[in-house]
This record gives C-alpha cells, structure tokens and sequence, in this order.
C-alpha cells in the first residue's frame, strides 16, 4: 500500500509532547483514557488506509461531472464517506446526548488529519459538514439545532459555506446576495455564490448553504452581513428533505487540485423562492461566519500539512528502493549503484520535508489542543489565555503549513526525479492538492494583514506576552540538556529578535499610516511563523532528549531523527527570520513604492 501517514510521529505529538491523556482529569473526558484514544487514532488511521486511500488518483482522474443535470463523483468517494459516517467521526467530539463521543478536539483533529492524508478531497466534505455543524451548536437557535443539528451530526445531511460571490472573493464587504424577510420569520434569499466547495452532490439526503447576505436598508461593509440557513431541499414537517429549495447549480469550478471535490457556482432563488433562516443576529454574519472560518484555517494548515506528510512518506520511501549513481568517493563504475538516499543532496530535500511537516503537524495540533483548553481548562484565567494563544496564532497555522509545504512537496517531487512529473506516482498529484491550500479561507495575504493589523495589537498585545512567556518557559524547561543547545539558543534569538521587530514597526505605526505599515504583512507573517515552528521544534527536541537514554532499536532512532530535524530548522531555516525582521523593523519601502506604471 501506497505509504501516506506515520503513525509513529502522530502518536509522538499526542502522547509524549502534548500529553493528550491528560485531558481525560477533566469532567467533559473523564470516561476515556489514552487507550481509547489510540483506540480511535487506529480505527481512523485504518478507515483511511482501506477506504478513502484506494480512490485518491480516481478522484483526480475522474473530475464531478454533470449528467442529466445531477452531479456525478467516484462511487467510491460514497462508500468512502459511509465508512467515515458508520464510524461516528462526524459527531466524535459532540455532546454523547447528540450521539456523539464527547472526545477531546484534540483527538478528534488527529483523527481527521489521517483521512486528510489518504485523500484530501474526499475528506473535503465531511470537513465542511462537521464545520457547519459546529457554527449551528454554536449559534443555532434550540430550534434549529433540533431540525438540523442531528441529521449534519449523523451524516446523514451535509453542509457547506457560502461566502464568496462572482465579484467578491476575500471582498466580503462588497457581497450583494440579499435577504428579503417573509411574515413568517424566514427569509428569500436572492444572489449568486461562487467557489463553493461540496456546494453540489448526491452523497447525502440534503445540503445545509450557510449563506452570507444583505437584508433589506442594511447598512454598507461588513456590519450590513447577515447569515442564512439555506437548504438544497425545504424540510418537512417530519424533518425530512423535501421538494426544491430553488438552489440551482450554475456551473462546475475545474481546479488545478482538490478535483475530487465539487467547487460549484450556485444561483439562490433561481425558478422560485430559496428560502432560508437567520443564523445569529442581523448583522452578526461574519462574526458568526469566522467561527467556521477560524476552525477551517486551522483545518486547512492541517490538511497542508498531512498532503506533506504524505509526499515525504511516499519519497523517502522511494529514495530508499531507487538506486541510481554512486558515491563520490568509489571510482569502480562496476559498482552497484546505491539507494539515492546515500546521497547528501537527497538526505538534505528529506530533512528539509521532515522539519516542515513534523513542525506544521507539531503546530495544528498544538492549536486543537488550545480548542480544548479554551473549553474545559480548570480555571477562566487558563481558557481565557487558550483564546488569546489560539487568535494569535491561527493566521500562522493555516499560512505557514499551506505555504512551505509547497516547497515540501518541490523536494518530494525533485527526490522522484522525471518520475515526479508523472501520474504513476502520487506526488504530483499531492503537489497540485496543496497549491489551493494558500488560497483557501482567506489567502495568506489576508493571514499576513490579519496577524499585523489586528492580532498583534488586539487586547493591548496581551497575545504576544502570552506567546512569549509560553516560549520562554520551554526554554528554561530545555536547559540542561546538550542535545537541544542548538535549537534552543535559535528560538531564542528568534524571539528576541522577532519582538524587536514588531516593537519596531508598531513604534513607527502613527507616522507611516495603514497602508505603508501593512506594506510588509508578509515579512510579519514569515518572521513570526518561523519562530513558532522553531518553538514546536523546541518542544519536540526537549521531549526527544529525554527520552531518549531509555529507548532501544526504532524508538531510539526516531528520537535521534527528531533531535536532528531540530538542528537543521535551527541551522537552515530560523535564520530566515532575522532577514524578515530587518524587512519588518526598518519599514522597508520597496515593495510599497512599486508603480503601476513601472511593470
């Protein structure tokens, strides 16, 4: 079988690193312990291997297609999704009053991640349903979570969001779709949605759009946005998908990856009325919204990060059975070559892959466990510093996995030579799911303007002292121990170095104004992102040397490869951030200057 996860280093992050078992002291995880987690990391691990692995390349292959006016996928990507459905990971972290199984998020993402490893599109729809399900638990009314929130948690219904339009991508102040409110209480919604992403299938009974829109006299940007209910089919008085709710497939999207996954145009009250709820408050629509939208950035670097954890199995698999060329040091041309893995460029792209994704899969996890924490932490003081923690570094968690896992993947398909431009092998496959990564929920632009303009200086920069005491108290923690001198002195250069950066620039702020401020989001983006997977690289390197004396055979490799993956982010890649700090610190003009004209 095609090699895709490594349940090793999954198990690594959760129980040695982040102590997942820990979670069950808590009231709402009391009834599990660490052998019920592995138990669910297995059945996924498993469930992924058999069921949504086999149907990858079909998915690419064999794009949605429109038949008789009804959109055609993969049989598999059904009997695929039963399984994930039969499993009960679409409720796995609800209430068990829900059906669910009360497990941490924790878990819940691990889980997640080994499907989003298989086959990143067939993943794509229940991701997007547990989303939608999430906002409605969240926001819904005790209403309409009984007449939607069980049929999305049984999988059974799926869900979707609908924010983008033809004219307004990450420009959601400028959306026109509109809500006309009805004597009923519900709304006709009237307007056209783009990029919609499982917007269109037969894979289950209905579809849920949530739906952002305009009432009547609301007023201009942001404030004026309203979020709608919108299903495919109206339901029944009996709960049951009914006759048309006037959502009209207007097209299919053809992607560079993802192509398992229908990405859909949809007209809203074509041929009749689409009649839809108020989810939240009128005018609260994005702030309702960006609950999904929040949860999906961390989902969407996580699922980067697993397409790259995927291309570093599959080539380090194969540069330890290819053998091509000799060393340089045997001259006999009547030598047999070697496993291109004896060679130092070779071994250089596979260190480069294992520090990217092991430290971006160190990060999103380390992110779910914040969910957690913010939820069930013992004290308000510890939840309230999971949500500061958690807001600060999303932006980073969806950003820098989508975009060095790209390069990931450029040594992945480099390892496989002219092989890796072909179809026979995954990794072009892998290469091309990743690109969308950077533009999904929000480009990693909008992350960069985000992290600068808002999260840094949000609640006084409150988020920034949490980041660092947390980073200086690994610090001291790693102190005393040789094998991690390296990276720890790297992390902690990098930190000085990035809080004088912004320090720096935020001093500079009142004089260069938004614009030329902003210039340099991306140098903020990159400088801070750095240091924080150098910090997961830290707390990997600690946890590694000390556990190490004990370790015999494979478990003593391992933590030697996770020492040695420390030293090379610290010698390779940390040092990136101080040139993004120079960029950042001195309000660098260059690229704010740029004319028009001038290209």
């Amino acid at each position: 079988m095609t090699p895709f996860l490594n349940r090793r280093d999954l198990r690594f992050q959760l129980f040695e690193v982040l102590r997942a078992q820990d979670l069950t002291a808590r009231e709402r995880y009391r009834d599990h312990d660490q052998a019920t987690f592995d138990a669910v990391l297995t059945l996924a691990a498993d469930l992924a291997e058999t069921h949504f692995l086999p149907h990858r390349r079909d998915t690419d292959t064999f794009e949605p297609h429109i038949v008789n006016g009804r959109v055609q996928l993969v049989p598999d990507v059904q009997k695929a999704i039963h399984a994930f459905r039969d499993a009960g990971f679409f409720s796995a972290h609800h209430d068990e009053a829900l059906g669910g199984l009360q497990l941490p998020w924790l878990i819940t993402q691990a889980a997640l991640a080994c499907f989003q490893a298989a086959n990143i599109a067939t993943s794509a729809y229940p991701f997007l349903t547990i989303g939608n399900a999430n906002l409605l638990r969240a926001f819904g009314t005790p209403e309409q979570q009984e007449k939607y929130l069980r049929p999305l948690l049984e999988g059974r219904w799926f869900g979707t969001m609908a924010l983008s339009e033809p004219h307004a991508g990450s420009g959601l102040a400028d959306i026109t779709t509109l809500a006309t409110p009805r004597d009923d209480g519900t709304y006709t919604v009237a307007g056209t949605k783009m990029w919609i992403s499982g917007g269109e299938h037969e894979l289950s009974e209905n579809i849920l759009h949530l739906v952002l829109a305009r009432t009547p006299g609301a007023p201009p940007g942001v404030k004026g946005i309203s979020l709608f209910l919108v299903p495919r089919y109206r339901v029944t008085d009996d709960g049951r998908a009914g006759a048309s709710n006037h959502v009209v497939l207007a097209g299919l999207n053809h992607k560079l990856g993802y192509r398992g996954t229908t990405n859909t145009l949809l007209n809203f009250g074509e041929g009749g009325d689409s009649l839809g709820e108020l989810v939240g408050t009128l005018g609260g629509g994005l702030n309702a919204m960006f609950h999904m939208m929040n949860e999906a950035r961390i989902g969407v670097g996580l699922g980067a990060t697993m397409l790259g954890v995927a291309g570093y199995q599959y080539s380090l698999a194969y540069a330890r059975e290819r053998t091509q060329g000799r060393a340089a040091s045997t001259r006999d041309p009547s030598s047999p070559p070697v496993p291109i893995i004896a060679h130092a460029d070779v071994r250089r792209m596979l260190l480069a892959q294992k520090a990217t994704v092991e430290g971006a899969l160190a990060l999103g996890l380390y992110a779910a466990r914040l969910v957690d924490d913010e939820r069930t932490a013992d004290t308000p003081e510890e939840r309230a510093t999971a949500t500061l923690l958690l807001d600060l570094l999303t932006p980073l968690a969806k950003a820098w996995p989508s975009s060095h896992v790209q390069t990931a993947l450029d040594h992945a398909l480099q390892i496989l030579g002219g092989a890796g431009y072909t179809r026979d092998h995954p990794v072009e496959q892998l290469w091309r799911d990743n690109r969308l990564n950077p533009i999904h929920e929000g480009t990693n632009g909008i992350q960069g303007l985000d992290l600068l303009g808002r999260k840094v200086t949000a609640h006084g920069g409150r988020s920034l002292q949490l980041l660092a005491q947390a980073v200086t108290q690994d610090l001291a923690a790693a102190e005393g121990l040789p094998d991690v001198q390296v990276i720890r002195d790297a992390v902690r250069h990098a930190l000085t170095t990035s809080a004088q950066a912004l320090q720096a620039i935020l001093t500079q702020a009142p004089d260069l104004g938004p614009d030329r401020f902003l210039a340099n989001a991306d140098s903020a983006l990159e400088m801070l992102g750095g240091t924080v997977i150098g910090w997961m690289w830290l707390r990997q390197a600690t946890v590694a040397a000390r556990a190490l004396p004990d370790a015999t055979g494979p478990d003593a490799d391992f933590y030697r490869g996770k020492l040695h993956a420390a030293q090379y982010f610290a010698r390779f890649e940390l040092p990136r951030v101080d040139h993004h700090a120079r960029l950042l610190a001195s309000a660098d003009p260059t690229t704010y200057d740029m004319q028009d004209a001038w290209y």
